[in-house]
């Protein structure tokens, strides 16, 4: 088998198809939680605060001189990556913990009995024309 064969095989396969979608769709779900958290979570967190903004706390460690770009610790912005990751991870908790609730209930659910194969109805067949003679 060649190489090009073999990786369409496996590029084409079930598994990587599903993960590459769950990879496009996390990327646009990180963008939406980053504007949820910086457009919508940190202004009035900021504002409570006394009108500051997050992503502007830094502390400086060097300053700008002509020769170097300043030297700072962008701690504000960690911050809002901080709590990025935790609203996406609680979004995530809740989406599986929904997902296991709705696997319990279906494997909970009563299923029917499997048909009999065509053997054991042949075989009851025979029976009963035995038992009628």
């Amino acid at each position: 088998m060649s190489m090009v064969q073999e990786f369409k095989q496996f590029a084409l396969r079930g598994n990587v198809v599903d993960m590459a979608v769950g990879i496009i769709i996390g990327g646009a779900f990180g963008k939406i939680v980053s504007s949820l958290v910086n457009d919508v979570i940190m202004p009035p967190i900021g504002l409570l605060l006394g009108g500051v903004d997050f992503a502007d706390f830094a502390i400086t460690l060097r300053e700008k001189t002509a020769e170097a770009e300043a030297v700072a610790l962008r701690w504000g912005a960690f911050v809002n990556s901080v709590i990025d990751f935790l609203v996406v991870a609680a979004a995530i908790f809740a989406m599986v913990k929904l997902m296991n609730a709705a696997r319990k209930k279906q494997e909970e659910a009563p299923k029917a009995p499997p048909a009999p194969s065509r053997e054991v109805v042949l075989l009851g067949e025979i029976r009963d024309a035995l038992r009628s003679r």
